[in-house]
């Protein structure tokens, strides 16, 4: 046996599931209706109780699956990754636009679930999850096959993950600022446009961005910004690539 200092870490990806005497709740069950529950309600309003009531089974039901509120949520973060859907047939003919049809899916999905924002940061093991697991094998995979080695791959991927989700999560946050608030985001920033312009007189370069950017959605800015951030990603990458094609010639 492993000593206390070296006891294997207990993870709900590797844990058996339910005894099958308990046919009436599954794993599956209780994941998709706590995914209901967070896009209904959001993450305070989350608890095994609550989630139990609208099972219409205890809490103790529930623990027979997951051992705690964090286990659900590793288990409800891994559940919005398997909505993510592969690049077309067109699109996987070329790593840009697989990586690029790819982080524009990791991005919807966090702007769909928007409590994911808060529980990114705190969900433990949840990259031991089939589905994150499956999405950032293939993405190593799409990287390999254009030519980067295989450790590089993998850093490529993880500074990938990096961009996408600090941006989309950042973005996800202000959108559940605005959705507690009852304003629309055109509703909120055109409130917001005097004082940002009157704040920015001083600012000849800050000045002249507002005026460019006054009139125009913020959601179609929020879409550019992500856009402009993700090509300079990826140019850069394709830079790295020529340089790895240089020196194995």
């Amino acid at each position: 046996m492993p000593s206390e200092g070296k006891r294997e870490i207990a993870s709900v990806w590797t844990r058996p599931q339910g005894r099958r005497e308990q046919p009436a709740l599954s794993r599956q069950q209780i994941v998709a209706e706590a995914v209901r529950l967070l896009d209904t309600e959001g993450i305070a309003a989350l608890s095994m109780r609550k989630l139990g009531s609208r099972l219409d089974a205890g809490a103790t039901s529930l623990y027979r699956h997951v051992a705690n509120k964090d286990e659900l949520i590793e288990l409800v973060v891994d559940e919005v990754y398997g909505e993510l859907t592969e690049p077309d047939a067109a699109q996987a003919g070329h790593w840009r636009d697989a990586t690029t049809a790819r982080a524009h899916g990791v991005r919807a999905m966090i702007l769909q679930h928007p409590w994911i924002a808060s529980v990114l940061g705190e969900v433990g093991m949840a990259h031991l999850g089939p589905n994150l697991m499956g999405l950032s094998d293939r993405m190593i995979a799409t990287f390999e096959s254009a030519g980067f080695p295989l450790g590089e791959s993998d850093h490529a991927v993880r500074a990938l993950f990096a961009y996408v989700t600090g941006t989309a999560v950042s973005e996800a946050a202000w959108l559940t600022m605005l959705a507690r608030s009852g304003q629309s985001e055109q509703e909120w920033v055109t409130r917001l446009w005097p004082a940002a312009e009157q704040a920015a007189q001083a600012y000849p370069r800050l000045q002249k961005g507002y005026a460019d950017q006054r009139g125009k959605d913020p959601g179609t800015i929020r879409d550019e910004n992500f856009r402009y951030g993700l090509e300079r990603f990826l140019d850069g990458l394709e830079a790295r690539l020529g340089n790895i094609g240089q020196t194995r010639s």
